[in-house]
C-alpha cells in the first residue's frame, strides 16, 4: 500500500513539473464594433474574460463618441462647428474637435495642399457625404469649378484655445481622411493605460497595433486594388499603424471612367494618378492623412509629399498597376503575387 502511494505521488509531481515547463497558449479575444460606416475587428490578447469585456466596453464607448463627434453633416461637435464656419467670424468649439483641426492644417501645410478636410462641400456635392456610396451621375462641371475656385482651405482657419476663426465661407469640414487615425491613437492609449499589452484594432483594413499577436507579432495583409486577394503582407511592429487609401471601396463606374471618393481639391474631381498608397508609421492620425495625400499626389510627386510628411515607409500602386516602394518599406513587405512590377525608390 504504502509503495503505491509513492508511485501515485510520483506520477503527480512529474506531470506537474511537465505543466509548469510548458507556456501556455496566450488567450485571444475577438469581437467586432460598428462605427465609421465599417465593422471594426478588435482583438485583445491575454486578457481574461472579465478584462477583455472591460475593455471591450470602453473601445465601444470611445469609437461611439468619436463616430458622433467627427460625424461633419449630423447633429454633433463637427456638425455644430461646420454650421459656424460657414457664418464665418470667430467662436468657440468643442474641444473635441480641436485636435482634428489643428492636425489637419499641419498635415494640410505639410503635404501642400494635398490633404485637405475643408472640402467638406465637394464631397457633399459629389455625394460622398453620406455613409453609403452614390451610385452616380457626376456632377455637372461649373458646379465643380465654383466651389475650388472658391479655394476652401485648413489655412482659413485659425486656432487659439478653443476659440476658431474662420475666413473662407467655403469651408466645410469633413474629417473622413484622418478620424479613424486619431480615434485609433486615441484608443491605444487608453488600451495602455488599462494595463493592456498586446491587441490590434482594424478599421476595414486600416489598423494599429500594440505588443504581439496570439501566434506572435502581428501579421497584416495588405489587399490586391484590383484583384481579389492579397497583394503584399508585413510584420507590424508594436505602435505601428498601417493605413490604405484606395479607389477600390466607395466608388461607381459611369460611363467606363471610375469615380471614387478620394478628391483632388485642385480639380475638385477624384484623383486620377494612383490605384492604392499603403503607410506604415506609428502615429495613426499622421498615415491616415498621408495615405490620401499620396494618393493624390500620384507617382510623379508623391515622394516629395512622403519627405515632407515625414513618410519613411510607403507603397504606391500607380494608374498602370505598377508599384512604387520605398526601401525600409520593401525592406520589410512580402508580396504574394508573381509578375509584379516593383520600382524602389528613394526618397529626395
Amino acid at each position: 500500500m504504502f509503495r503505491r502511494k509513492n508511485l501515485y505521488f510520483n506520477l503527480i509531481i512529474g506531470f506537474s513539473i511537465l505543466l509548469t515547463g510548458c507556456n501556455p497558449k496566450p488567450v485571444e479575444y475577438n469581437d467586432n464594433v460598428l462605427a465609421f460606416g465599417t465593422f471594426i475587428e478588435v482583438s485583445l490578447i491575454n486578457l481574461s474574460p472579465e478584462q477583455s469585456e472591460r475593455v471591450m466596453e470602453k473601445i465601444r464607448k470611445d469609437l461611439k463618441y468619436f463616430h458622433y463627434a467627427f460625424h461633419p453633416f449630423k447633429a454633433g461637435p463637427t456638425g455644430r462647428v461646420n454650421s459656424l464656419l460657414a457664418a464665418t467670424g470667430e467662436f468657440t468649439s468643442n474641444p473635441s474637435v480641436i485636435p482634428l483641426i489643428v492636425k489637419s492644417k499641419l498635415y494640410n501645410r505639410q503635404s501642400q495642399g494635398l490633404f485637405n478636410p475643408a472640402i467638406g462641400k465637394l464631397l457633399e456635392l459629389w455625394g460622398y457625404h453620406d455613409e453609403l456610396a452614390p451610385e452616380g451621375p457626376a456632377p455637372d462641371e461649373e458646379s465643380i469649378k465654383l466651389l475650388v475656385k472658391q479655394n476652401p482651405t485648413m489655412q482659413s482657419i485659425s486656432v487659439q484655445g478653443v476659440r476658431v476663426k474662420n475666413t473662407n465661407p467655403a469651408v466645410k469640414l469633413d474629417f473622413g481622411g484622418i478620424a479613424k487615425g486619431y480615434a485609433l491613437d486615441v484608443i491605444m492609449e487608453h488600451l495602455k493605460q488599462m494595463g493592456v499589452h498586446d491587441a490590434s484594432i482594424n478599421t476595414g483594413g486600416d489598423l494599429k497595433v500594440i505588443g504581439q499577436g496570439a501566434k506572435g507579432p502581428w501579421n497584416i495583409g495588405i489587399k490586391d486594388p484590383r484583384e481579389d486577394g492579397m497583394l503584399a503582407s508585413l510584420t507590424a511592429n508594436d505602435g505601428e499603424a498601417v493605413f490604405t487609401s484606395g479607389d477600390y471601396e466607395r466608388f461607381y463606374i459611369e460611363a467606363g471612367k471610375r469615380y471614387h471618393h478620394i478628391l483632388d481639391p485642385r480639380t475638385g474631381y477624384p484623383a486620377q494618378k494612383s490605384q492604392s498608397v499603403t503607410v506604415v508609421h506609428d502615429n495613426a492620425a499622421l498615415a491616415d492623412a498621408a495615405a490620401t495625400a499620396l494618393f493624390i499626389a500620384g507617382p510623379e510627386t508623391w515622394l516629395t509629399i512622403a519627405k515632407s510628411m515625414n513618410i519613411q515607409q510607403a507603397m504606391l500602386v500607380g494608374r498602370d498597376g505598377k508599384i512604387y516602394i520605398t526601401p525600409s518599406l520593401n525592406d520589410r513587405i512580402q508580396f504574394r503575387k508573381s509578375g509584379l512590377d516593383i520600382s524602389v525608390v528613394a526618397l529626395p
